[in-house]
């Protein structure tokens, strides 16, 4: 198994704005990166993503003390896009950042654990899903660990590294030093739904959709409340649209089944959001309309 000094290929699974954030901090660490997207499209889009925020941090001095854009076209050299599991059977790390469902990351971890070299590190970006049962699918459950980056994973300064119930000392040893060398601040939970940021977060976000649901105030002043009386940089409701209403209510009914409290039961308003394919700002409409909108929000007063 490899050491975190000796994680010199990086697999990252999924090219949307997490597996894109993951790959670009990767490859700004000096890792080959092997970027794998079934949709050609999305990887090119992750591409031109990655190009533009390691140039952007290149202007400010923020890539290296060497020359920072001989650092970002070096960077961007390190990513290769690949389309098919076995592209991955060299690497020494594999984060897999695709959709928050158990079956299907399983199915996914059974694949790579077929596939990857005997020594390689399996990691999940899951924001609630159990590591323990994720690694059951696999022959190497010491090897499987969660690496909870959060969202936009270069800009975010934690990783939550979460140890499944087999997971060995030195696997823990080499993500946590790994991550470090991603420039990550990191905090380690143990295997409980939810993990601990999103044990804490997400049953404000589902509090501030009850208080909208039931009518105690609008969305603008439910966020401005938190936002100026308890200091949050955005609002409960607003960094739901963020997050993504599917991934919110997707952790909130993995903490109700998983924890057994009537606490965690999703409000109505965010499962018809939800049905309604109002998934927030990746999708333009949330609790929010983003449509034709700049980077300053500026919501609509009716629901």
């Amino acid at each position: 198994m490899a050491t975190a000094s000796e994680i010199a290929a990086v697999g990252v699974i999924g090219a949307g704005q997490m597996g894109s954030g993951i790959a670009q901090l990767a490859a700004a660490a000096g890792c080959a990166v092997l970027l794998l997207d079934a949709d050609s499209a999305a990887l090119s889009r992750a591409v031109a993503s990655i190009s533009a925020s390691l140039r952007r941090l290149a202007a400010k001095g923020q890539l290296s003390q060497f020359g920072p854009q001989t650092a970002c076209e070096d960077s961007i050299k390190r990513i290769r896009c690949v389309s098919t599991v076995q592209d991955l059977r060299d690497a020494d790390l594999v984060i897999e950042a695709i959709v928050e469902n158990e079956d299907v990351k399983k199915q996914l971890f059974v694949e790579l654990d077929e596939i990857t070299k005997a020594s390689a590190i399996l990691a999940s970006n899951t924001s609630s899903i159990s590591i323990t049962r994720l690694a059951s699918a696999t022959k190497r459950p010491s090897q499987v660990i969660g690496m909870h980056f959060f969202n936009p994973p270069p800009i975010m300064k934690l990783i939550e590294i979460i140890r499944g119930a087999d997971t060995s000392d030195e696997v823990f040893a080499a993500v946590k030093s790994f991550s470090e060398r991603l420039g990550k601040s990191v905090i380690c939970s143990q295997d409980y739904p939810g993990f601990i940021v999103n044990r804490i977060l997400m049953p404000m976000i589902n509090e501030a959709f009850w208080a909208l649901y039931t009518g105690v105030a609008t969305k603008e002043d439910i966020d401005t409340g938190m936002k100026l009386g308890t200091n949050h940089p955005m609002g409960p409701l607003q960094l739901a649209d963020f997050i993504g209403l599917d991934v919110c209510l997707s952790v909130l009914r993995v903490l109700h089944n998983g924890l057994g409290d009537n606490k965690y039961s999703p409000c109505p308003l965010l499962v018809q959001y939800v049905d309604a394919g109002r998934l927030g700002k990746k999708r333009g409409l949330g609790v929010y309309s983003y449509a034709q909108k700049s980077s300053s929000l500026k919501p609509k007063s009716s629901l």
